[in-house]
């Protein structure tokens, strides 16, 4: 058990080896409760979302659909990322980081109190489970009831539902963190220990956090305060796909500061590296590129699918496909590559 932005977390249950490959391979569910629920009630959530995020929430126009986006201080950095779902016009619901929930909180009241009609509610009651994995979604839906059951078979990718007059606190969403498919599972506190134990029974590997960082690596997923935080933009850290430009004359916090990075020309990118031989990258190291400059690695370790060591990098802008990292005093070579690194277990690049 380690500390996580003061929650008392599993590091593994046993072997975190074990715990990346049932995941890849059969199914491995991660307590993550400590993921903050916001959920935004009022008449202009919808026009409040537009202005607060970087990506455009007047894409979602299904009930339960969802999109990933990241919040941005007014200087076009990076606060958190989080993902926001769609259930209602006067009902929409953020997933936000446990490390910046305070921070987020803050953040998103003092700017909804310059909106009228909008509510910020912090969900402490309920608690989420991230299921996943090949067998993941036949797993949970054993396990749901009903029509809420039927519904949630129907999910597509970044899509959610909410619970009915049965289930009224339950919400399955088919969204994840380790490029597998699978559900994340919000529901009241007191409910999650019988549920936990059941999937248990059905046969689902308890994970912690070693595991969940493996997979998120392979899937090519940023991490908040690794990859991306308030010292950069998305257009630094991988995220540009993130942000929507259009339409023109959608104003949201950080535009303008992005605006005027894109036309100055954006100094650092975000990439995807793969060691050329033996050793381990990791967040820290040196990054050098020949007759480009220097850079960092921002996550990086042992890939257990690939059996090789992968990493992020933040390099200068020019960097194509070669470069070096120290590791342990001596100059290993790297090589760029497209993420993810793996998706649905299978490798992703040549």
């Amino acid at each position: 058990m380690v500390d996580f932005a003061g929650w008392e977390m599993p590091l593994h249950y046993g072997s975190q080896l074990d715990e990346h490959h049932r995941v890849r391979r059969a199914a491995g569910m991660f307590d993550v409760s400590h993921m903050t629920v916001v959920d935004l009630h009022g008449s202009r959530v919808r026009e409040f979302l537009r202005w607060l995020l970087a990506n455009d929430v007047d894409r979602l126009r299904l009930p339960g659909k969802a999109l990933y986006s990241c919040l941005l201080n007014p200087q076009g950095e990076v606060l958190d990322d989080l993902i926001a779902y769609f259930l209602t016009e006067n009902w929409f619901r953020l997933v936000v980081n446990a490390a910046t929930r305070s921070k987020d909180l803050t953040w998103i009241k003092a700017r909804a109190a310059e909106v009228e009609g909008v509510e910020v509610w912090e969900r402490t009651d309920l608690a989420m489970v991230a299921v996943q994995g090949p067998e993941a979604r036949e797993k949970v839906l054993a396990l749901l009831f009903g029509r809420f059951a039927t519904t949630a078979a129907g999910l597509v990718a970044f899509q959610g539902i909410a619970g009915d007059g049965v289930r009224t606190d339950w919400f399955v969403g088919r969204t994840g963190y380790t490029g597998e498919d699978g559900f994340e599972v919000i529901l009241p506190a007191t409910s999650a220990p019988d549920f936990w134990e059941a999937l248990r029974a059905a046969g689902v590997a308890p994970c912690g956090l070693g595991a969940r960082d493996t997979l998120r690596l392979e899937a090519g997923m940023n991490l908040y305060g690794n990859d991306m935080d308030e010292s950069v933009t998305p257009l630094e850290s991988g995220l540009s796909w993130t942000v929507a430009f259009a339409p023109s004359d959608r104003d949201f916090i950080g535009r303008s500061a992005l605006e005027a990075q894109r036309k100055a020309g954006v100094p650092r990118k975000l990439v995807g590296l793969v060691l050329q031989g033996r050793g381990v990258m990791r967040h820290g190291q040196t990054v050098m590129v020949p007759g480009v400059g220097n850079g960092i690695i921002t996550s990086g370790g042992f890939s257990p699918t690939l059996e090789q060591s992968i990493a992020f990098a933040r390099v200068p802008t020019a960097t194509s496909t070669e470069c070096q990292v120290e590791i342990r005093g001596q100059w290993l070579p790297a090589r760029v590559v497209k993420t993810p690194f793996v998706r649905f277990g299978k490798p992703q690049f040549i």
